[in-house]
C-alpha cells in the first residue's frame, strides 16, 4: 500500500479506485466494493479494505458529511455534486459493517497502520468516517 496521509484518499488504492468508479459510477460500484469486504472469510487484504473505504467516502459525501477535500478525492467530489443520489439504509448499514469488519481481528489495514504502535491519526480518521457515514 503506497499510502502518504491517514486519510480515505491518502493511498494508491483509493485513488485507483476513484478512476475505476469515475468510468462506471453509481452505487452498485459502491455496493460492490463493499460487499467484497463482507464476503471475506478469512484474512481481509488491505487492497480490498482500502477500496471499501473509499466507496464508504461515497456513502458520506453523499449525504453531504463531506470528509477531507484535496486534489485527490476532487474529481469524485466534482461528480458527486452533479449527481445526487439517496443511499439506501440498508446500504448505509452494510458500510458500517463494513468498516467494523476492517477495523477488526483478521484485516491487514490496521496491522499496516499500526505497525510502529497505535497510529491515532488512522484510527481518528476511521472513526471519523463511521460517523459520517451513519449520516
Amino acid at each position: 500500500m503506497g499510502a502518504w496521509a491517514e486519510d480515505t484518499f491518502g493511498n494508491d488504492t483509493a485513488c485507483d479506485w476513484i478512476g475505476g468508479f469515475l468510468e462506471d459510477p453509481g452505487l452498485p460500484v459502491v455496493q460492490s466494493s463493499i460487499q467484497a469486504v463482507l464476503d471475506e472469510e478469512d484474512y481481509l487484504d488491505s487492497d480490498f479494505a482500502c477500496e471499501c473505504l473509499a466507496a464508504c467516502e461515497v456513502i458520506a459525501r453523499l449525504q453531504g458529511k463531506w470528509g477531507v477535500r484535496n486534489e485527490y478525492s476532487e474529481e469524485l467530489d466534482s461528480w458527486i455534486e452533479a449527481n445526487p443520489t439517496t443511499v439506501p439504509a440498508e446500504l448505509k448499514a452494510a458500510a458500517l459493517a463494513a468498516i467494523e469488519r476492517i477495523l477488526g481481528d483478521d484485516s491487514e489495514l490496521p496491522e499496516l497502520w499500526d505497525e510502529e504502535g497505535r497510529n491515532d491519526d488512522w484510527h481518528n480518521a476511521m472513526d471519523d468516517l463511521r460517523q459520517r457515514v451513519r449520516g
